[in-house]
């Protein structure tokens, strides 16, 4: 157990270890270095705090600190992973955290390393024996990637509290909606062949062609059945992100792989849009000889919906002067529903920064942050 060092240098050292998660093996990194260093600080200001250790995912970890007990209380939510980079487009270090113009600039500073600093400084100056209700920093793997951190979050069945901040990067602005996000991937499986003699072989680059319309189709029912005017884009989004198909001009396309992703609204469910889709394209392809195989390359992230009348939406709105509003990205926001808390996205950073060269955070923006985290303590934790 050790005394945290100042905020900078507890975000320095924070930035320093490399945490990226990547679904492409050779950037995927472990976590462990940054689990190991809030654990000891947390530690260090009196927190009881666990390193969970995640199934299935070696040299991947959760974290849970908490202090006091009892119902209600505050969880101040997290994920210790960065994106890749191209270390070719930075200027400074990725690694190091490099002070400039009013600005700490490091790969992860405004998603979302330099929320943890700021949390346990505001940590730092509470008492655990004056918690009339308890008080968790939750920190979690492969947000960027898996999800399988939040995922095994979910698999403990803990009862964690009821409000929760996730420090995402909003700019110091309250969100309590988000869209959600599906990736599919559909695959047609045909006859290659001579393509001098269209029977020798089944067209799947022709299959797909009708797939797509198909898919274009379900998009338009979608967007005139679903509608959200509290979203910049108030209809739910689909995009063709990829195809291929075929290997040689003179060769019938035998195999053709479309993937695409699914931006649905609050009140979408993934799996009945999935059902939807399968639906869709088997009665599409019913008298084809096309082979269909429809494939999610990761489980999704459901849309997010925290009630205006929630308390902590109200408070967080009343602390930064600002409506509660909503993001088209996702974040662990469902799973933490999941668990029974009602959590709504502030953090310091800007999204503009988020996974981009140069990323940085404000230094103005870390004492209103670190204040609006004080008094979200003093008022779900402290009070009766």
């Amino acid at each position: 157990m050790r005394t945290p060092p100042d905020l900078l240098e507890m975000t320095a050292r924070l930035i320093a270890a490399p945490s990226v998660s990547s679904t492409t093996a050779h950037w995927d990194q472990s976590n462990r270095q940054v689990i190991e260093l809030l654990h000891d600080w947390l530690e260090g200001v009196g927190m009881r705090v666990e390193t969970l250790p995640i199934p299935g995912h070696p040299e991947k970890f959760n974290l849970i600190a908490s202090a006091g007990s009892g119902p209600g209380g505050l969880v101040l939510a997290g994920h210790t992973d960065t994106v890749p980079f191209d270390g070719a487009r930075w200027r400074f270090d990725p690694f190091k955290l490099s002070e400039s113009g009013g600005r700490l600039y490091g790969l992860g500073t405004s998603d979302m390393k330099a929320f943890f600093a700021i949390c346990i400084e505001a940590l730092r100056e509470i008492d655990p024996g004056r918690l009339r209700h308890p008080l968790t920093l939750v920190a979690t793997a492969d947000e960027e990637s898996s999800m399988c951190g939040a995922i095994g979050l979910v698999e403990t069945q803990r009862r964690l509290g009821r409000h929760a901040v996730i420090g995402e990067p909003t700019g110091l602005r309250p969100v309590r909606l988000h869209k959600g996000i599906s990736m599919e991937r559909i695959r047609l499986i045909g006859r290659a062949g001579h393509s001098s003699n269209p029977a020798l072989g089944v067209n799947a680059l022709e299959g797909m062609h009708r797939v797509i319309g198909e898919i274009l189709a379900w998009r338009d029912e979608l967007q005139a059945r679903y509608r959200n005017p509290l979203f910049e884009v108030e209809v739910p989004t689909l995009n063709l992100g990829h195809i291929h198909g075929g290997d040689n001009p003179n060769r019938i396309c035998g195999e053709c792989e479309l993937e695409f992703d699914l931006r649905p609204l609050p009140g979408m469910q993934l799996e009945q849009l999935r059902g939807e889709l399968r639906q869709r394209l088997g009665t599409l392809l019913e008298e084809s000889p096309l082979r269909l195989e429809l494939e999610s390359p990761f489980s999704g992230i459901e849309a997010l919906e925290t009630p205006a009348d929630s308390p902590i939406v109200r408070v967080c709105e009343h602390l930064t002067g600002h409506s509660a509003g909503s993001v088209s990205f996702g974040t662990e926001g469902p799973y933490l529903r999941q668990m029974g808390l009602e959590p709504v996205i502030l953090g310091p950073g800007d999204i503009e920064q988020a996974h981009q060269p140069d990323e940085f955070l404000a230094l103005e923006r870390i004492p209103p942050m670190l204040d609006i985290l004080r008094r979200l303590i003093e008022r779900f934790c402290l009070r009766d």
